[in-house]
């Protein structure tokens, strides 16, 4: 096992948007729609981006990877100007608002030096809180909040890992994903040198803000608001007009699993132990879910559901939280898995022609009346294109979703070796791991 404090701090920077950018001092307001107000009071979601490069000194990370990495930060918050703002909710503001206010405003950059073991962080399995260091804080108060803060950590002479906290409020996983190759590409340019604009960014990585085109027909943001005022929790604020997250659980002495999932995808679920005189379509994304248990939730992109629809590169939180309670008597029968998948196909074919805005209201964010009924949520999806994010020294050797083992939930991505399959990692204790990847593997050869 790694050491305790196998990382030590360097510096900590502010980086704030390119000067040169002729937005860098125009003052930016941007208020919260209804599904922002959805994921107001969860914790921020952390990840990690591992860079192998087994010839790196400390010479070559603080001359040459390190300024490059700092500078592409500052060209990419002059695309992304909000984020660099802070949520705030001032006294006089019934809702909370994104601000930017002057050139001084930015992100946090940490970094750091690690002496920990490289190649154990980035295998399938490792204790799930040695991987805490390497991901930084937000600064979270009753009335502001940070949006997003980075840490990049060296490991001598193994890699590199650049480190995400993001406020899950003003941002979704489809929204970290954008940011991060945004950045990625304006540091590969830097590094190509052979750009005249390092800082330019191609139409599909150009983040679009407009809240404007937002319907929300329904008063969803208000509605979600007043339940949010209404919640308390043990160890919460007591403060309900608060941007303070529900606390994060302690992380007990789990292990976390990356599990590569590949062709055995496309020829499971068409079994007869589904009782189907046709084989049902089963997407990647209904596989994985269908392996968890009870109330399996589901995070749907709003984007492409609302009218009119907002394009792929909308920039913010647009999700939404859907459901499917299993009963645990149908997921102990031979034919488990499959019933699952099932029930999980016909519920996302269902959402193909609903409107987002349906039955809404009876989507609470949060409920903690269910006490017999276990909540099992993703984190991402195999569509974000997270292995995309090359910093100009290749792509990423593993990527991980560090929150999942605390929040009772499973990460997926798409596979860093482009075989259309997928990876999944999840948190357990030793015992529960070892049953799970046996059951796991018998599964998916059904």
């Amino acid at each position: 096992m790694a050491s305790t404090k196998p990382v030590n701090f360097l510096e900590v920077c502010h980086v704030s948007p390119s000067s040169t950018s002729p937005e860098s001092s125009t003052e930016l307001y941007l208020p919260l729609i209804f599904s922002y107000i959805f994921n107001l009071k969860f914790p921020p979601v952390q990840g990690i981006f591992f860079y192998k490069l087994t010839e790196l000194t400390p010479t070559f990370f603080n001359s040459v990877i390190l300024p490059k990495v700092k500078h592409a930060l500052s060209l990419t918050l002059s695309h992304f100007h909000p984020l660099a703002g802070n949520l705030t909710w001032p006294p006089n503001s019934i809702k909370p608002v994104i601000m930017y206010n002057t050139p001084d405003d930015g992100i946090k950059l940490t970094v750091a030096e690690s002496s920990a073991d490289f190649d154990h962080l980035c295998s399938e399995v490792h204790d799930a809180i040695e991987s805490h260091h390497y991901v930084p804080n937000v600064s979270i108060s009753d009335t502001i909040a940070s949006t997003l803060a980075t840490q990049i950590t060296l490991f001598p002479n193994k890699g590199f890992c650049i480190g995400h906290t993001t406020n899950h409020a003003v941002l979704d996983g489809l929204s970290v994903s954008f940011f991060m190759n945004a950045w990625a590409r304006i540091c590969r340019q830097l590094v190509d040198e052979k750009m005249e604009i390092p800082s330019l960014l191609p139409e599909e990585l150009t983040p679009f803000f407009n809240r404007t085109v937002v319907q929300d027909p329904e008063g969803l943001d208000m509605w979600y608001l007043n339940f949010w005022l209404g919640v308390k929790l043990p160890g919460s604020d007591d403060n309900t007009r608060s941007l303070k997250p529900f606390p994060f659980p302690e992380t007990p002495p789990n292990l976390q699993l990356r599990e590569m999932v590949k062709s055995q995808l496309d020829n499971f679920g068409s079994k007869e132990e589904t009782n189907q005189t046709k084989p049902i379509h089963l997407s990647t994304y209904v596989l994985v879910y269908a392996n968890t248990l009870i109330k399996i939730l589901i995070t749907v992109d709003c984007r492409p559901r609302l009218n009119p629809p907002l394009p792929k590169n909308y920039i913010g939180n647009c999700v939404s939280s859907f459901d499917v309670v299993v009963e645990g008597e149908d997921l102990m029968k031979e034919n488990g898995v499959a019933y699952v998948a099932k029930r999980l196909t016909e519920m996302i074919k269902g959402l193909e022609n609903r409107s987002v805005f349906e039955g809404a209201k009876e989507r609470l964010p949060y409920n903690d009346w269910e006490p017999d009924i276990r909540q099992v949520r993703a984190a991402g999806t195999n569509r974000f294109g997270m292995y995309g994010a090359d910093f100009g020294w290749g792509k990423s050797s593993n990527v991980k979703v560090t929150t999942i083992d605390r929040l009772d939930a499973f990460s997926i991505m798409e596979s860093k070796d482009e075989s259309g399959g997928v990876e999944l990692g999840l948190a357990l204790k030793e015992h529960e791991m070892k049953l799970f990847g046996s059951l796991f593997a018998s599964g998916l050869r059904m």
